[in-house]
């Protein structure tokens, strides 16, 4: 059964999905990030540019083929036709059609955006009533 894990009070959430991935790669997890257009189009400079030296390659699940096939993160609006099903963090107000083909699910919540907080909420209550188990990770007990 998919894990679903969420993550509350990340104080910039592309920010935490940049060190997140950064971190699932290094331990041999592929990545699929799956959002809104200007969502994705938005994280994609972000993962290119982690630190001065340090970049996260990637792919749009648009671009098919072998680059998609390499690709250790990609980036989708829809969970069709991917390479991989190890980790998907959903950066959408909804759960994500087709989340049960993964292994895991990360659900990254807003610190300060109270309307990210309400959706995250009604995430939860929907992979609850499916029998999910869920597991907490409060960031702000981290420092």
């Amino acid at each position: 059964m998919t894990e679903v894990a969420f993550h509350f009070n990340a104080p910039d959430k592309q920010a935490y999905v940049c060190r997140y991935a950064r971190k699932a790669l290094r331990h041999g997890a592929r990545l699929v990030v799956v959002g809104s257009q200007p969502v994705l189009a938005a994280l994609s400079p972000k993962l290119w540019a982690v630190s001065p030296t340090d970049f996260l390659a990637h792919a749009f699940a648009s671009d098919g083929g072998q680059l998609l096939a390499a690709s250790g993160i990609v980036l989708a609006q829809r969970l069709d036709n991917l390479p991989h099903h190890d980790v998907l963090v959903n950066l959408g107000s909804e759960v994500p059609a087709g989340y049960e083909q993964f292994a895991k699910v990360v659900e990254i919540v807003s610190a300060t955006d109270e309307m990210d907080r309400q959706e995250a909420r009604a995430r939860w209550k929907s992979y609850a009533a499916q029998g999910v188990a869920i597991v907490r990770h409060d960031l702000k007990l981290r420092g």
